[in-house]
């Protein structure tokens, strides 16, 4: 749109711009053009754009994209691109918060884009919610202030280079595409912009590790920056000395000198004893896993190893759990690219096979302990399945358990997870059944069945 657009627009709506809510409207209709085309906007995208306002970007958007969810806090501009939209049954206007939004409401209709220029004093927090994991978008291009894109897309060493450079940069790619100056908005703000895209980092460009660890210790590390880390890091990191030559820097380091790359080792980072004795528990535990191997009726007909079972398609026996919150969701977790079977696909809450001579429930809890590190007192029967082709020849016993979490979900099994409302999942089932594994399904349809 340009300026003289915009104040027609805003004539028309009695409308002066509002500084609480961080008005500052786009009048570069070439600059519109480029930041959206930074997108790479396809037919099969959903598009989800945070306070599109006059629609100054959104004009360039709306004819490349299979969908367009547009959330507007205004009420009265809500009302104006309502009407600007009429008819065209692929966009959806919201009048609401952007960070009332429900961001799950997104999942079903990947592939999802976001677009946004964003009111200063909430760019932190939007910035997470949506980019917070799991995240549904594969692509998100943003127009915020200038200093905090600087911050987004710092390099060890620098001023801007922080906490928030790498709770960030350790899923996404952030790229600073443009300084926009502030004559390109009506009414001028008193701070320059500028345009960053932000991509998922490339699976396996980073090594796994624990997230929770991970965000402890760049806060706790960058807390106070100009102390050194062996003394901000305390007991988090028990041999400081030791950890410093395995990442190969000064006992005497501070946050700032470390990289990303160095962060995530660093959360990784075990004492040699303990790293030992890791390797040997998991070696022992890959070469002696022994199954049961079932006939059709689930009566135990011999032992053989995960790999033979595996290989001949036998018959055998497996739990999967379905953990709720007080809320009535269910917590799904995106199985490890590194998985034999279904690898990125969604799935139960946990699950996994019975070892010879186990029995289901104890399975079930032990399986809840191991993949979401956390303890229930019960669980409750739901449902038997038959073996079959989409549960992988598994006889499953289907079980509920309810926990609020946090889980700590282990990087080399779980790629990531969350609490979804039993709705969003329903609608993504049917949109993208290709999301998730088969057994999933399987279990799914036979609860509603049960549920019903």
């Amino acid at each position: 749109m340009k300026l003289s657009d915009v104040r027609t627009a805003l004539a028309e709506l009695n409308l002066h711009p509002s500084k609480s809510l961080g008005q500052n409207f786009l009048v570069d209709s070439n600059l519109a053009r480029s930041i959206v085309e930074q997108l790479e906007l396809s037919q099969e995208d959903h598009l989800v754009e945070i306070g599109p306002g006059l629609g100054a970007l959104t004009e360039y958007a709306a004819g490349g994209v299979r969908s367009l969810t547009l959330i507007e806090k205004d009420e009265r501009l809500t009302g104006w691109l309502e009407r600007r939209y009429m008819g065209d049954d692929r966009v959806t206007v919201l009048h609401r918060d952007a960070l009332e939004y429900d961001v799950r409401e997104v999942f079903p209709r990947m592939p999802a884009k976001l677009l946004g220029n964003l009111p200063y004093y909430v760019t932190s927090a939007i910035l997470f919610r949506y980019g917070d994991d799991p995240s549904p978008f594969s692509r998100m291009v943003l127009t915020i202030q200038r200093e905090f894109a600087a911050r987004l897309a710092a390099g060890p060493r620098t001023k801007d280079y922080g906490a928030l450079t790498l709770l960030v940069q350790r899923r996404w790619e952030v790229k600073y595409l443009r300084t926009i100056p502030a004559s390109v908005f009506m009414p001028r703000p008193n701070v320059e912009s500028a345009a960053i895209l932000l991509t998922p980092r490339a699976a396996g460009a980073l090594p796994d590790c624990d997230a929770r660890r991970f965000t402890a210790l760049v806060k706790q590390g960058f807390s106070q920056r100009r102390k050194q880390l062996g003394k901000m890091l305390g007991s988090a990191v028990p041999d400081w000395p030791d950890a410093a030559r395995a990442l190969g820097v000064s006992e005497k380091a501070r946050a700032e000198e470390l990289s990303l790359a160095q962060w995530v080792e660093l959360a990784n980072w075990l004492p040699k004893e303990t790293e030992k004795k890791d390797m040997q528990l998991l070696a022992q535990d890959v070469h002696g896993e022994m199954f049961d191997v079932v006939d059709e009726q689930d009566h135990v007909l011999r032992k053989a190893s995960r790999h033979e079972v595996h290989k001949h398609g036998w018959r055998h026996r497996a739990v999967h759990i379905f953990v709720f919150n007080r809320a009535g969701e269910l917590f799904l977790q995106k199985r490890s690219r590194w998985k034999d079977m279904h690898p990125l696909r969604w799935d139960s809450s946990a699950a996994g096979h019975l070892n010879a001579g186990d029995d289901y429930e104890e399975t079930a809890l032990r399986e809840i302990h191991e993949e979401m590190g956390v303890e229930v007192a019960q669980v409750k029967l739901l449902a038997r399945i038959e073996a079959g082709a989409m549960t992988g020849w598994e006889f499953v016993h289907l079980f509920r358990a309810e926990h609020e979490g946090p889980f700590r979900l282990p990087p080399a099994e779980i790629e990531t997870g969350g609490f979804f409302p039993l709705e969003v999942i329903r609608e993504w089932i049917e949109r993208r059944p290709e999301d998730f594994a088969t057994g999933f399904l399987e279990c799914f349809g036979r609860w509603v069945c049960v549920e019903r």
